[in-house]
């Protein structure tokens, strides 16, 4: 466990970050002795600075739900971060390279919620529920700390999560059994990542229901209007400026980003 101290050190190092677009020294680097909770500390009082700078939160980002994603980062857990108000992109955005670090590039779904979530006990028949919409979407990742970062570093860094563009048809959670949504991920011409929504915990869902619980013991609610950014379900793709990522999710339609 780190100190008080300590902790703030690694705040101020992820905020100038933020700040410059230059990656900074990882946590685990910084303080070999840090642990999951300091992490989540961490990157809520980053959360709390950037709020403090203006910026609303508007739900949450949920990663590693995928098996892959756990062995690789050693961990046997989903992770979460923020959505701030500045990261919501519309579909065909273009978004300057330079306002990123190092990005990356995922397909996932976004839930919308109409109603409140809050564990424990929430299971996925009460995430569809409460579902108002779901939303093909890609996500923007970014690594703020340098490599080679473990599960520690991603966490405190907000989940690398830096961004997410909506499109595609949005569908209400009964239309569609939504472990059979699939992407075709293209970076502009050529086909990078294939897969099914499935992939994410089984069900896009469990990853909402793991989010409601993980946060019901702290007394944190999600709330009706919260966009819930469900997972990857295929490794990131790297982008380099003057790239497009597509993203096809077949009869819900596509998604796009360019960085300039």
């Amino acid at each position: 466990m780190l100190t008080e101290d300590q902790r703030a050190q690694a705040v101020a190092s992820l905020l100038e970050s933020h700040r410059t677009k230059i990656q900074g020294e990882r946590p685990s680097a910084m303080f070999p002795e840090i642990a999951l909770e300091d992490s989540y500390a961490i990157s809520s009082a980053v959360a709390e600075a950037r709020v403090k700078e203006g910026h609303t939160i508007v739900g949450h980002k949920i990663g590693l739900t995928s098996k892959a994603m756990q062995a690789a980062s050693k961990i046997d857990e989903p992770d979460f971060g923020y959505l701030f108000s500045d990261q919501l992109l519309a579909d065909g955005a273009k978004v300057p390279f330079e306002s990123f670090c190092k990005p990356r590039v995922e397909p996932e779904l976004t839930f919308v919620l109409h109603s409140p979530l809050k564990g424990p006990g929430v299971q996925l028949i009460d995430v569809l529920r409460a579902t108002e919409w779901v939303i093909p979407s890609i996500e923007i990742i970014d690594a703020r700390v340098t490599e080679p970062r473990k599960i520690f570093d991603t966490v405190a860094d907000n989940g690398a999560g830096a961004g997410i563009v909506l499109g595609g048809r949005p569908i209400k959670p009964d239309a569609m059994d939504l472990r059979t949504i699939g992407a075709i991920f293209y970076r502009n011409s050529e086909i990078e990542e294939t897969g099914l929504a499935a992939g994410v915990l089984g069900h896009p869902a469990m990853a909402i229901a793991w989010l409601a619980n993980k946060l019901g013991p702290y007394g944190t609610e999600l709330k009706p209007g919260d966009y819930m950014l469900s997972g990857s379900f295929t490794r990131p793709v790297h982008a380099q400026k003057g790239d497009t990522l597509h993203a096809d999710f077949g009869p819900l339609g596509s998604v796009a980003v360019q960085f300039t």
